[in-house]
């Protein structure tokens, strides 16, 4: 788990998921094991690609199933997913000021 976190803070959720994904192959196969059938890791390689966190935060809690406050956790990494590929509101659009 300690390469998942470094990897996780020097390379970004994608590559920290894809590396955790062949660490623990179970854990993400029965994550998504239901989603598709035959086809299950089809979805956790769309999640990785459109929205890294979300899929992450799924993969942590989905194992023990998906109740309660589980389902605030993902929404707050989908806020996230949101925002980091947004970009926010940002300091070029905020008037008069004069970035460095």
């Amino acid at each position: 788990m300690c390469c998942a976190f470094l990897s996780l803070f020097l390379l970004g959720p994608r590559v920290a998921g894809a590396i955790w994904w062949l660490i623990q192959p179970i854990r993400w196969a029965t994550a998504f094991n239901g989603l598709a059938g035959g086809l299950w890791w089809i979805w956790p390689m769309l999640g990785l690609v459109f929205l890294p966190w979300t899929t992450i935060m799924y993969v942590i809690v989905a194992p023990g199933g998906v109740t309660g406050w589980d389902w605030l956790w993902i929404g707050l990494m989908l806020v996230a997913d949101i925002g980091s590929s947004t970009g926010g509101y940002g300091r070029k659009r905020i008037p008069g000021y004069q970035g460095y």
